[in-house]
């Protein structure tokens, strides 16, 4: 699911730890939340759900494992890319 080179670093090791946990226990995070730790220009790493209560007023890249329609809908109205997990950039931060 996700690259060789990441996969090797102290984030991927910690990515993949994130995403092998039961659905139950994956991170449910809301737009809101993201909005209140970033800022423009920002990549994230979600390692679970992109939930849309709350808003965000700048362009943001997240990258989850899914997101609900109103999050993605919310993230890409803010110039922001709502975008699968696989592909992921290196510096992207995890966001729990």
């Amino acid at each position: 699911m996700v690259s060789e080179k990441v996969r090797k670093t102290r984030f991927g090791k910690n990515l993949g730890k994130r995403i092998g946990k039961s659905r139950s226990h994956r991170a449910e995070v809301n737009v809101g939340k993201i909005s209140k730790l970033t800022k423009k220009g920002d990549s994230i790493v979600v390692p679970g759900k992109v939930l849309g209560t709350g808003s965000i007023d700048h362009a943001v890249t997240v990258a989850a494992m899914r997101f609900s329609e109103s999050a993605r809908r919310k993230i890409e109205a803010a110039g922001g890319k709502a975008m699968a997990i696989e592909k992921l950039e290196a510096k992207a931060r995890v966001i729990t």
